[in-house]
């Protein structure tokens, strides 16, 4: 229990405890006067049937006004739980709409990367040729070499 609900339940308390202790001071009619016209009642019971009003009022205010704050509180809440939805959603849109980049951009990548292989892979085809074609012609240079060399010894052997 909170302190100013102690505070207040305490306040009634000793208000209708010393009203049940001076009862018969309460209970006696006197003299009133409302500016007008004058009249006998009780004043300490007016006073009391007063504070008791005023009580009543006071909890209806207080019981409206938690009312309304709740009221607000839960309105504020569905809010936050639609503003919740939306952002979550948009999020979940910038993940697809990111993937959906990202998936772009690796076939690109892919693309670019396949043809990065058959540039290579032409070029060492070219040059794998062109080294067959200087090995060929470096064979044949060499097969005619041998050729010129033992026709020269086979002759050298005859004139010798």
């Amino acid at each position: 229990m909170r302190i100013r609900t102690l505070i207040l339940l305490i306040a009634l308390g000793a208000i209708a405890i010393f009203a049940a202790l001076n009862w018969s001071a309460f209970t006696t009619s006197t003299t009133l006067s409302l500016g007008i016209t004058d009249f006998q009642a009780p004043l300490g019971l007016i006073m009391l049937i007063a504070i008791a009003v005023l009580t009543a009022l006071f909890l209806v205010f207080i019981i409206t006004l938690q009312t309304t704050v709740l009221l607000e509180t839960r309105r504020q809440t569905r809010e936050l739980q639609t503003a919740r939805t939306l952002a979550e959603q948009a999020e979940a849109s910038r993940y697809s709409e990111l993937r959906l980049y990202i998936d772009g951009e690796l076939q690109k990548l892919d693309v670019r990367n396949q043809a990065s292989v058959a540039a290579t892979t032409a070029c060492l085809d070219r040059i794998e040729r062109e080294v067959r074609t200087a090995i060929d012609e470096s064979g044949n240079s060499l097969a005619a070499l041998i050729a010129e060399l033992d026709d020269r010894i086979a002759r050298s052997n005859r004139t010798g």
